[in-house]
């Protein structure tokens, strides 16, 4: 879930480096920056952050990043993941810090329960939910669109050369969390989850389709800072309750609201480092990922210029995370 448009930030120090994982179908772990600002602290070491792909993560990392470099002298090498080889880094020991799950039981069982390697550090304060959207004139032309009961009805709308004789439900990267395709079978859907590829894609579809009037249902989730550009109309999918997404294959139910989650590797987290309680402390509200986000993906402001003037606004938040 993340927009291309990042610039990241200039190499400093170290250059890049590209660690491939074991088993992890040849995706790199491969550092972004590696810096040490001017903080005070003279022992803070070096933290590894997974940058997953969306952009609302990127924030989370230019904040904790610009915070770490500046009041605590830390290095921080940031390294473009995928959420599941992020957590393969906690057992090779390439990444120390991961600032926003959106929810892999399989995942924590294996890394936190079984391997002992990564634990459970505390919400980011941020509080994600997925969906299913459309542009908001589908909303206003066609209102009982918004309910899953009457999607079939509208299905030829939504046909694609992607999607065939099958309605077109519009995913994003393949990575993400989703239950897409186990919903359209369960909820006996005439249509065909097809993937956009990437956060970038989909908030392009997203916005042609509401400038063009063009039919167009999607997956989507706030946090999101695209919804203050365009208003995506939810459409109710049948009412989540505790357990009814249990079984991936059987889930027949919308997607629950979730506290995002952080994760760190358990040896960062014990040895004595100022990132190490700033990771612990970290936390944000929806609006400030969201206003960073847009500094990001739609102002175009590097990481370090974004993270700076959201931090110079909120030095009071980033003081109680020094504490």
């Amino acid at each position: 879930m993340r927009d291309n448009v990042k610039a990241r930030r200039v190499v400093t120090g170290a250059a890049a480096v590209a660690l491939l994982l074991a088993g992890c179908g040849g995706q790199t772990i491969e550092s972004g920056s590696a810096s040490s600002g001017g903080g005070s602290g003279e022992d803070c070491g070096t933290v590894n952050i997974a940058v997953n792909p969306w952009v609302g993560y990127e924030a989370d990392v230019a904040v904790v990043q610009y915070v770490a470099e500046n009041e605590l002298g830390c290095t921080v090498n940031t390294k473009d993941l995928t959420e599941e080889v992020s957590w393969q880094g906690f057992a090779s020991g390439e990444i120390d810090v991961i600032l926003e799950d959106w929810g892999h039981p399989d995942l924590e069982k294996q890394y936190v329960d079984e391997q002992k390697v990564a634990e459970k550090v505390g919400e980011n304060g941020n509080v994600g939910q997925i969906g299913w959207f459309v542009p908001p004139w589908m909303a206003e032309k066609y209102p009982d669109i918004t309910d899953y009961k009457n999607l079939n009805k509208y299905a030829d709308l939504f046909k694609t050369s992607e999607s065939g004789d099958k309605g077109q439900v519009l995913d994003g990267d393949p990575s993400y969390v989703t239950n897409d395709e186990a919903l359209v079978k369960n909820l006996d859907l005439d249509y065909k989850v097809v993937y956009a590829g990437s956060e970038a894609a989909l908030i392009t579809a997203f916005r042609q389709a509401e400038e063009k009037k063009e039919p167009l249902l999607g997956y989507f989730y706030t946090p999101q800072w695209f919804l203050s550009e365009v208003p995506l109309v939810k459409v109710d999918l049948p009412t989540y309750e505790e357990g009814c997404d249990a079984d991936p294959e059987k889930v027949d139910c919308d997607y629950p609201e979730t506290p995002l989650t952080k994760y760190a590797r358990t040896e960062f987290m014990n040895s004595g480092s100022a990132a190490a309680e700033l990771v612990k402390n970290f936390s944000w509200t929806n609006d400030d990922q969201n206003e960073v986000a847009k500094y990001i993906a739609e102002d175009k402001m590097d990481y370090e210029d974004a993270a700076k003037k959201w931090v110079d606004a909120n030095q009071d938040k980033v003081d109680a995370w020094l504490k």
